[in-house]
């Protein structure tokens, strides 16, 4: 028996998980309904952010796949959705935020294929902006937002000003990203810094993300059916926990959706901490005055890299094919037996 909550278990905790699709081509389907034949999400206003822009320009769509196919799914459910997410990618910034100047909020009119009609039942027919830097039309080299900023614009007056959403939306959601955020990587992660600007602000939030295949280790691509799953999970997640009353402000629900083979399930899902282990090193090559920046995946039992210490972490659950639901609160205060020695010396200097 599987010993990490599964299905069942988080069932019993308020938190049931529905099947999730494993379709990736983009059929028109009927919105799920509840037993009473209403739309899950109906009436639930969302803020949907990333940070890997809204463009979805690139090639392999790692700048935004993520984010439509998370809109899609909760218009589906019946959710009103308005995107306002950085003009541009701002993977790794974190909770980093702009305390100055001016941010510009500029509509984007052509949807990428295949998405356009979406939200069209959705009453604000689910609008998409991007957010950039300065007060001037966003250009191709104008500065982005950050994904923090998006949301606390969003919250405080730019969803009043673009969709008369004056009491602002009931949750915010962020990505799907590229990639999944675990392990040390959360600290840097700007789709779970957005989700804690929105905790911040008084506003409830989920954070989704979408791994690569751990096996290719060279080519870290996020699957089309990766994506959908993951959006699939996300949207029934979300109704789970608004009929629940589950919807939060003391932390993320941070999620992380495995890579799987299609046709394939994930195993479970696990409960889990935000775990121990370095999972990037940073490095710095300089010419001169100039460092360029590097990076590479950690070794285990290499010394700059941190190993696991938790039982029920985050990244190795993950990598045993499990969905994992993680809360990440704003307090990071690190409670373990080891600093009760500091403790005592900072109350008593002794």
């Amino acid at each position: 028996m599987n010993r990490f909550r599964t299905l069942p278990a988080l069932a019993a905790a308020g938190t049931l998980l529905l099947a999730c699709a494993q379709a990736q081509a983009v059929p028109e389907r009927p919105e799920r309904q509840d037993h009473r034949g209403r739309a899950p999400l109906a009436g639930l206003r969302v803020l949907l952010s990333n940070d890997d822009s809204m463009r979805m320009a690139r090639p392999d769509a790692s700048d935004g796949k993520g984010l439509y196919e998370v809109r899609r799914a909760l218009c589906a459910g019946g959710a009103d959705v308005v995107v306002m997410a950085p003009w541009a990618n701002q993977s790794g910034a974190g909770t980093s935020a702009t305390s100055s100047g001016r941010l510009t909020v500029q509509r984007r009119t052509a949807l990428p294929a295949g998405y356009e009609n979406d939200c069209s039942r959705a009453p604000g027919g689910g609008a998409v902006y991007g957010v950039c830097k300065g007060g001037s039309p966003c250009g191709p080299e104008t500065p982005s937002a950050t994904p923090a900023d998006t949301v606390r614009l969003g919250i405080g007056g730019g969803l009043a000003a673009k969709a008369g959403w004056t009491d602002g939306p009931d949750l915010v959601v962020t990505g799907s990203n590229y990639g999944p955020n675990v392990a040390s990587v959360v600290n840097e992660s700007g789709t779970v810094g957005a989700a804690l600007a929105a905790i911040d602000e008084g506003v409830p939030a989920v954070a989704l993300n979408s791994s690569y295949d751990p096996a290719v280790t060279d080519s870290f691509e996020v699957a089309d059916h990766t994506y959908r799953a993951t959006a699939e999970f996300g949207a029934n997640l979300v109704a789970d926990l608004r009929e629940r009353g589950l919807l939060t402000t003391e932390f993320v629900v941070n999620v992380n959706y495995p890579h799987h083979e299609r046709g394939e399930r994930p195993r479970g899902t696990a409960w889990t901490s935000v775990g121990t282990r370095k999972l990037v090193e940073f490095r710095y090559s300089a010419q001169g005055d100039t460092f360029t920046i590097g990076g590479a995946l950690c070794v285990p039992d290499e010394p700059k890299c941190r190993p696991e210490t938790k039982r029920r972490a985050d990244f190795a659950l993950l990598q045993r094919g499990h969905v994992t639901v993680t809360p990440v609160g704003l307090d990071r205060t690190h409670t373990g037996r080891e600093t009760r020695r500091l403790e005592r010396y900072v109350r008593t200097g002794r």
